[in-house]
Parts: C-alpha cells; sequence; structure tokens
C-alpha cells in the first residue's frame, strides 16, 4: 500500500425530511444564492422544501445550469454573486449542479482568467462556502473535492481538484431521487460503478480494505441498480443507491492505490465534441480499456470476477472476457448501449478525439502509459 495523507471534511445529512436541517447548517446573518438544473426541482417539491427552510434566510437564485455544466453559464453565475453580494452558495441538484458551483464558488474569488483554473495554468488559492442538497446520485461530488467543466465555445470538457472546494455540509435525501427519469437514473449508476473501478482496476497493491470496500460498493450498485427500475419508489432501493453512488467518489477507496481514470478522460471528449450524456460514455469506453489492458490489469480483473462476478473457472483468458462481458451486459441491463455506432458515430469521429490528445501529449492510466494511439485503438474497439 503506498503512503497517504487523508482528510473529507464533508458533513453528511442523510434521511427522509432532512432539507430542513439547513436552517441549521447556515448562518441567518448570510446571503444564500441557490443554483439549480432545468427546474425539474420546482415540480418535484424539492425547491419549496429548501425554500421554507430558508424562510428566515435573504435568498437569492440562479437557475439553468446544464448537464455538463457551461464555463459560459457559470460566468453569468458569478456576475451574479458580485452583483447580489451574496455569501453563501446551495447546490440543489445533482453532481452538473454540484460541480458547476465548485468552480463558482472558486472562480469568484480569483483575480485572474478562471479558466485557467480548469487548465491548471493557476491554482485555486481560495474559495466561498457552499452546500449541497444531492437530488441525482452519481458522481459523489457531494462530498469530495473534483468538479468538471464544459468550454462550450471551444468543446474543451476539463476535470479539476481543489480542497478548497470541499462542500461544507451536503444533504442527502433519498425520496428527492423518486421522480428521476430512468435514463438519469441508468447514468447516475453507470457513473458511479466506473468511478470504482478507475480506483480498484489498477495494480494489486496490498490494500485490502479499499478493494473489499470497493467490491462491496460494486455489489450494492449491481444489485440495487437493476431494482431500482423495478420499484423506483422503494426507499431502501433509493437509499441504498445513493449512498453507495457517494461512497463510490468520496476518496476513501482512493487511499494507498493507484488509480486510472482514462475511461473518464477519453469519455469527456466523447461528451464535448458529440454531446453523449457523461455515463453513456464510460459504458462505451471502460469494455476497450479493459480488453487492450488486460494483461497490465489482469490481475484485478480476475479478482472482480471472482469476487463480484462468481466466476472461478476457464482460463485466464477466458475469465478476463467472462468479466468484460458481465460488466457489458450490465450496462445493457439498465439501459444503457454500449457501442460508439449505436449513437451513430463510425471510424471518423473518432480522428478529433486522437488529434487532441496527441496535442494536449496526455499520457493517461495508472502506469501513464495509454497515449493517443493506444485511445485510438481503444475507440476503434468500440465501433
Amino acid at each position: 500500500m503506498e503512503n497517504f495523507k487523508f482528510s473529507n471534511p464533508v458533513k453528511i445529512i442523510f434521511g427522509k425530511g432532512m432539507i430542513k436541517e439547513l436552517s441549521k447548517e447556515i448562518s441567518i446573518n448570510k446571503k444564500v444564492m441557490i443554483l439549480y438544473g432545468g427546474g425539474s426541482i420546482k415540480s418535484n417539491g424539492v425547491y419549496e422544501q429548501v425554500m421554507s427552510a430558508l424562510q428566515n434566510h435573504q435568498v437569492t437564485e440562479f437557475g439553468g445550469i446544464e448537464p455538463n455544466p457551461h464555463y459560459e453559464t457559470c460566468m453569468e453565475a458569478v456576475n451574479k454573486i458580485k452583483q447580489d453580494k451574496v455569501d453563501f452558495l446551495l447546490a440543489v441538484g445533482g453532481g452538473s449542479v454540484i460541480d458547476a458551483t465548485k468552480f463558482i464558488v472558486a472562480a469568484a474569488c480569483c483575480e485572474y482568467d478562471p479558466w485557467k483554473l480548469m487548465t491548471g495554468e493557476i491554482p485555486i488559492r481560495d474559495a466561498m462556502p457552499f452546500g449541497t442538497v444531492l437530488t441525482l446520485p452519481a458522481t459523489g461530488s457531494e462530498m469530495n473535492k473534483n468538479f468538471v467543466v464544459t468550454k462550450a465555445s471551444t468543446k474543451e470538457k476539463l476535470a479539476c481538484s481543489s480542497p478548497f472546494v470541499f462542500p461544507k455540509f451536503s444533504v442527502l435525501d433519498p425520496e428527492t431521487t423518486y421522480s428521476l427519469p430512468a435514463k438519469q437514473t441508468a447514468n447516475g449508476i453507470a457513473d458511479a460503478f466506473v468511478h470504482v473501478l478507475e480506483q480498484y482496476l489498477t495494480a494489486h497493491q496490498e490494500a485490502f480494505i479499499q478493494d473489499y470496500f470497493a467490491e462491496s460498493i460494486i455489489k450494492v450498485l449491481l444489485e440495487k441498480g437493476v431494482q431500482v427500475f423495478q420499484s423506483p419508489s422503494d426507499y431502501d432501493i433509493r437509499a441504498n443507491l445513493m449512498w453507495a453512488s457517494t461512497w463510490a467518489l468520496n476518496e476513501w477507496i482512493a487511499q494507498g492505490v493507484s488509480e486510472d481514470w482514462a475511461t473518464h478522460m477519453i469519455g469527456h471528449e466523447l461528451t464535448a465534441f458529440y454531446g453523449i450524456d457523461h455515463g453513456q460514455t464510460l459504458a462505451i469506453v471502460l469494455p476497450g480499456v479493459m480488453h487492450l489492458l488486460r494483461t497490465q490489469k489482469g490481475e484485478k480483473i480476475l479478482r472482480l470476477g471472482k469476487n463480484v462476478f462468481g466466476i472461478n473457472s476457464g482460463t485466464i483468458d477466458e475469465r478476463i472476457d467472462m468479466t468484460i462481458h458481465e460488466i457489458e451486459q450490465f450496462f445493457r441491463s439498465i439501459g444503457i448501449k454500449t457501442k460508439l455506432s449505436e449513437y451513430g458515430l463510425g471510424i471518423d469521429a473518432i480522428d478529433p478525439i486522437v488529434e487532441r490528445f496527441k496535442e494536449r501529449k496526455w499520457q493517461l492510466g495508472e502506469a501513464g502509459n495509454i497515449d493517443y494511439e493506444m485511445i485510438e485503438k481503444i475507440l476503434r474497439s468500440r465501433i
């Protein structure tokens, strides 16, 4: 196991009716801005609960944050924060709203071009305080320091991370997820599932606590991820999915181990260029990454096959193939297609992505050996 330093300061407030606790978490003398997406919180009762909890606070709001939040929209929010002299932000929504808020709280304290925070040209040195009310479990953004923002004008989707953007608290009420469309539920499950594998399917490093934690999260996602479509208003199913999605990327299982993230980085480009949902891109790319790096990742793929899918017989290659097949079939069982051609994309769609990685000179994966040539092979295998 590798050396590590770890701290996660996020206060979790979990359960039915817990949105009312907002009044205790945000000081009465703070001017609050509520940030949300397309407005579904106003039709499913979440907005009403939030406003009731904050009835004694001074509140303003900013809506219209997109899935895969745009830098341009975030900067509109930054301008409104300064105009309205806001002290505290409350993200009410899924990962896109929370990610946008993380960028916004950092950008509002940045004296330079805020996009340089995303490119890594300047570090995040400060951020406004914020909390979250989670309505779509997927990204784990409610309990981590990571965020992803898209610059629509240049079709760039970049990830960033900073301890300055940990939420002060996050409210997780599983009942807020009852009304989610099946497609959003499925995308969230796929995202959480791949988050775990990005931290687990790397090298064997004698990190048994992390490995067993990861396998338990995967098992919950596999089981409850299918059941939720049969019983979408079952509280315990939704509660377990929500908590598993948070644990998938709250940084606990990442301690002391190497991480991959190639599937995510390649998937980001599919979203940036072609608008494919984030969860869908992961289901396309992951089987290709596993197949092309089957030797490097072989020990952990075999462990996954045995401990999670019960695959105990066959040659090494057969067991690896069966494990990859089980994962692809899981994605399909929750309604997510796994081939580029199923989204109307062919060989020509690969070229812009490969060129972008070539220009950036990025080396991905836990061993830093996934270059643009291997990315081309991965994507070609997914046609």
